[in-house]
């Protein structure tokens, strides 16, 4: 992650709404997670998510977030964490019904 990345923001926000817990790394602020960035996904590109229990791993904000509420969500009984919403930038994300 880059801590001044809007689409980091955003999943990290998507995380913290369904209650996902991430290993965060900082790529700003550390060479080895740099490093570990280029050799598990080949690409500078923030955010990736690794899933090291099923062996996934994904660039893109939009996939990750589908990943996160298809496989890792926490959900509460009568809360909506199906569909959080988050906006960034001051703009509806795909995620709001309006």
């Amino acid at each position: 992650m880059r801590s001044t990345c809007p689409f980091c923001q955003r999943t990290l926000q998507m995380a913290e709404n369904l209650k996902v817990e991430l290993d965060q790394r900082d790529i700003d602020d550390s060479e080895e997670a740099l490093a570990e960035l280029m050799e598990k996904g080949g690409k500078r590109q923030v955010p990736f998510l690794v899933d090291t229990e099923k062996n996934i791993s994904m660039y893109e904000t939009e996939d990750i977030i589908e990943y996160m509420r298809d496989n890792c969500a926490q959900t509460n009984a009568g809360s909506d964490a199906t569909k959080p919403r988050v906006h960034v930038g001051g703009s509806m994300c795909t995620s709001c019904e309006g």
